[in-house]
C-alpha cells in the first residue's frame, strides 16, 4: 500500500484527534505509527516530525522518552487538513 504524503499527514491527525491527543494529553512518539502498515512506519515517523516543524504537533520531552500533542492553537488547520479530501479510510 503507498500513501501519498499528504493522505500520511491526515491520517496522523485523524487519529492523533480520534484520540484527543491535544495539548496537555499527549502519547508517545513511537506509538503513532502502531495501525500504519510496517512498511510505512518510516515515512510515518518523517511526516511526524515535518508535522512538529510546521506547528502542528507539539514535541515533550520526557525522562521516558518522546511525546507528541495536537497543538491547540493549529485546531481550525488541522480540522481542514482531517475533512478536506476524506477518502473515508481510517487508521
Amino acid at each position: 500500500m503507498k500513501l501519498s504524503s499528504f493522505e500520511i499527514r491526515q491520517r496522523i491527525l485523524r487519529k492523533m484527534v480520534r484520540h484527543n491527543w491535544w495539548g496537555g494529553k499527549h502519547t508517545a512518539f513511537d506509538n503513532i505509527p502502531k495501525g500504519f502498515p510496517k512498511e510505512l512506519w518510516k515515512d510515518v515517523k518523517n511526516e511526524l516530525k515535518q508535522l512538529a516543524r510546521e506547528g502542528f504537533v507539539v514535541k515533550k520531552p520526557t525522562g521516558y522518552g518522546l511525546h507528541v500533542s495536537l497543538n491547540v492553537g493549529m485546531k481550525p488547520e488541522i480540522e481542514k487538513i482531517i475533512f478536506e479530501s476524506n477518502s473515508g479510510l481510517e487508521v
